[in-house]
């Protein structure tokens, strides 16, 4: 069994191809040609065990990301298995799989929720999945300014996202930012909303992607009311892990708005329907994601193996 590393990861695969192997394994899931296993966490003395998986037959690949949260820091591995025999086929350091492959979902979901024609994107929190989210959030639309709302970012940090994004890059204050913003990322660790509803202009696609527990939330509920729907990267897991979704006063949140993005992706659900609109994209991260990143950087590494991709 091979191990991949984070940096033969980031040789073959790019933002482009990750999208269409993620898209490919939403509408697998949607047609029911997919399972996911749920989060799994065990925790003790302060260290905390997660397990997550998928079967993929239509991609050949079947596997599980299992990592570790100790003092606030993670260390990921994915196991990746052939859907066509069983046999184990690579493990994977997966912190670029994981910045890949969240990113690459928003971008997906942007494609249904966003405008077309979205220009100005505010991120909130520089971290890597700040960082990353800008990047193919650049890639895919006709961005002409990043406004970043940070309060660690540094003149070198702005000054090296916009010579890699190629798009001028402006510290803002939450306000600011928001002004006119046609996509926002929430992508801190932050434990309570970062803005308020009032702040958000008509028209919104929000990406909130920080906060995976659900005693946290980076949404408030004036913004929740105010959106049209929400997807999820998958029901079972997201509502009961986001705190966006579990604290929501249910008048803001009714089930009603919420929505797979299996379920955009296959065409059952419709996105936008109106520019005024606000919708909401909310992710927790699900094994689907790291099992198809892996499977795709598995084929592209191993052209002449036969995984039944």
């Amino acid at each position: 069994m091979r191990h991949v590393t984070d940096a033969m990861v980031d040789a073959v695969l790019d933002a482009p191809d990750v999208q269409r192997a993620l898209t490919d394994a939403y509408r697998s899931l949607g047609e029911g040609q997919a399972a996911l296993q749920p989060r799994i966490r065990t925790e003790a003395g302060g260290v905390k065990l997660s397990t997550l998986g998928a079967v993929l037959p239509q991609q050949g690949v079947v596997g599980a990301k299992v990592y570790t949260t100790s003092a606030g820091k993670f260390t990921f591995v994915i196991l990746l298995f052939s859907a066509t025999d069983g046999r184990a086929l690579a493990s994977f350091d997966a912190a670029a799989i994981t910045r890949l492959r969240t990113a690459a979902c928003s971008v997906i979901a942007a494609r249904y929720l966003a405008r077309a024609d979205s220009h100005r994107l505010a991120v909130f929190g520089l971290g890597t999945q700040g960082r990353a989210h800008a990047l193919q959030m650049a890639q895919a639309f006709p961005l002409t300014e990043i406004r970043v709302c940070s309060r660690s970012l540094t003149d070198a940090a702005a000054r090296e996202l916009q010579d890699t994004c190629g798009i001028a890059v402006r510290r803002c204050e939450a306000a600011a930012a928001l002004d006119g913003a046609d996509i926002v990322v929430t992508a801190s660790r932050s434990r309570t909303p970062l803005f308020r509803g009032d702040q958000v202009s008509p028209g919104t696609f929000i990406a909130a992607v920080g906060s995976s527990l659900p005693d946290t939330r980076e949404l408030d509920d004036a913004t929740l009311a105010r959106s049209s729907l929400m997807a999820v990267d998958w029901m079972p897991q997201t509502t009961v892990e986001a705190g966006d979704i579990v604290l929501a006063d249910p008048a803001a949140l009714p089930k009603s708005k919420l929505v797979e993005l299996a379920d955009l992706v296959t065409g059952r659900v419709q996105g936008r329907r109106e520019a005024a609109e606000v919708t909401i994209y909310k992710t927790v991260g699900v094994g689907l994601q790291d099992v198809a990143v892996a499977g795709l950087a598995w084929q592209l590494l191993n052209p002449l193996e036969s995984t039944g991709m």
